[in-house]
């Protein structure tokens, strides 16, 4: 087939006569000016008659350039039965790829939801009181916690890298850790008569087995986290238009890699502050009223140093301000005079409301963190990790956290308050009271909005693919610029049948967990 276009120079706007022959008898299809961009930029449609012939006038677009522009005549026949496009291939792994990131950051989502909004219940933090000493030490423990934790995280981390090369010894790590994990722990932690107390060896040996109980779990995690992704990458590559699994469990290795080093620095500044807290409370009762009192205003001069220098240097790290007297060392001296006042103000003794100004900063940091549109998150986190599911799957989990924490809290805030009195009563610590008292009345609704927050996050994520997140948004904001609107078409098709599935079979789950 070919084209005679006359005239052959033509200015941009021009009308020009185009006749074809040799092509295809009794077909149509459109007649495309195709500029140096190679976008298709249609100018009329064609017939052909008997012979494969046809003749058309039509309009140049007003693309003027001083590159050879070309007019591109296209027929469509039928040559066999129906087959499924490329572009529905396409469309398929994308749709499945984002209900895939959907389900994992719900899910990460919701373990760390879970936990944190506990802080963000009233009716849990209001009892919660300490005296400053113990605030003090709380305060002075969580970033040493947090640098001895990472510091951990990377060490193990470096260990579990230099057995990543042997996948038998990988394999042989995440088998064997978790029972090691399983029997120290038991020897750590005796089921035995409280009244019998071990001798210093025993409590020795037992700290000793905790702690390798710990190292042995950090190490199958990380030991499983590289696993994932090493076979999950191979699986991208095997499975062909399933490649998506790949993907996906690639990711939960990624994440969970991520993950385990805050996890742990988290982990280590509890540990750090529970023994500090308890550390204050101990010398209140134990030292001179005196010698409490100046102990705790020191103590509460120096958290308040630390704590305004961290606040200062974090906005000096943010802004790139460079500045350390105006950034770190005014605001810790200021902190610490403030810390100071604190501690003259109040006796050594005073119990101070600590459970209620966490409640505020966790509320606080929920509401701004889904005040921020998770469109917005996810350009943050593609400048971070690059383009793709990952920084989808980072942007959801992160505005899944503070949404869930949300509605977790209220729901904790509406339990009823007779069997938290009764566990309270019996000499129950928090954690228990938490344990027995709370968990059995919120598991119904806590499932209901996690299923609840899949539908949501199934939705969105068709929209932070828009700026790089991944999923079927990506590959649909891509068919749009390239004004490809009959690919576009097929992927908002397919949007609407997986949301409208995917609400149906909420709602269907819900009406049996409620």
């Amino acid at each position: 087939p070919y084209l005679v276009v006359e005239p052959a120079c033509a200015e941009p706007g021009a009308t020009v006569h185009v006749e074809g022959f040799n092509f295809e008898p009794n077909t149509e299809g459109p007649l495309n000016f195709i500029p140096p961009s190679e976008v298709k930029l249609k100018m009329g449609n064609i017939e052909t008659d008997d012979e494969g012939h046809f003749a058309l006038d039509a309009e140049l677009p007003k693309r003027a350039n001083e590159v050879v522009q070309h007019i591109r005549a296209t027929t469509r026949a039928r040559v066999g039965g129906p087959q499924i496009s490329q572009t529905a291939k396409d469309t398929w792994d994308k749709i499945v790829e984002t209900v895939f990131l959907a389900l994992l950051a719900t899910t990460f989502g919701t373990l760390l939801a879970i936990p944190l909004s506990f802080f963000a219940a009233r009716n849990l933090m209001k009892d919660v009181r300490s005296p400053l000493s113990s605030i003090a030490l709380n305060l002075l423990a969580i970033p040493l916690g947090i640098v001895l934790g990472a510091g951990v995280a990377a060490w193990v981390g470096g260990l579990s890298q230099m057995l990543t090369d042997q996948i038998f010894l990988v394999l042989l790590g995440v088998v064997l850790g978790p029972v090691v994990a399983y029997f120290t722990m038991r020897f750590g932690l005796p089921q035995e008569d409280e009244n019998a107390k071990p001798n210093l060896q025993t409590r020795l040996a037992r700290l000793l087995s905790l702690l390798v109980c710990i190292l042995a779990a950090l190490l199958t995690l990380f030991l499983l986290s590289s696993l994932l992704m090493t076979v999950g990458d191979s699986l991208a590559v095997r499975l062909g238009s399933f490649g998506f699994l790949g993907t996906f469990v690639s990711d939960v290795g990624d994440i969970l890699n991520m993950l385990l080093v805050a996890l742990t620095a988290l982990a280590g500044a509890g540990f750090l502050s529970n023994l500090g807290g308890s550390l204050g409370k101990a010398y209140v009762r134990q030292l001179p009223v005196p010698v409490a009192k100046g102990l705790t205003i020191l103590l509460a001069g120096l958290a308040g140093g630390v704590v305004f220098a961290l606040i200062g240097s974090g906005i000096d790290w943010l802004y790139q301000l460079e500045n350390p007297m105006d950034t770190i060392w005014i605001p810790g001296a200021v902190g610490a005079v403030i810390g100071i006042l604190l501690g003259i103000r109040y006796s050594p003794r005073d119990t101070l409301p600590i459970g209620m100004v966490a409640y505020y900063i966790a509320r606080t940091i929920f509401n701004a963190l889904r005040s921020i549109e998770a469109l917005i998150m996810v350009i943050v986190f593609v400048v971070w990790v690059g383009i793709g599911p990952f920084a989808g799957v980072l942007a959801l989990s992160l505005h899944t956290i503070a949404a869930l924490a949300k509605l977790y809290s209220e729901q904790v805030e509406s339990i009823l308050p007779g069997p938290l009195e009764a566990i309270t009563a019996t000499g129950a610590n928090r954690l228990q009271t938490i344990v027995y008292a709370v968990i059995p009345q919120i598991i119904p609704p806590y499932i209901s909005f996690t299923m609840y927050r899949w539908d949501i996050n199934v939705r969105m994520s068709t929209i932070i693919g828009f700026a790089g997140g991944g999923g079927i948004g990506f590959l649909l904001i891509q068919n749009i610029n390239l004004l490809n609107y009959r690919a576009a078409s097929v992927q908002m098709i397919a949007i609407a049948l997986v949301v409208a599935s995917m609400d149906y079979l909420s709602s269907k789950m819900r009406e049996y967990t409620v």
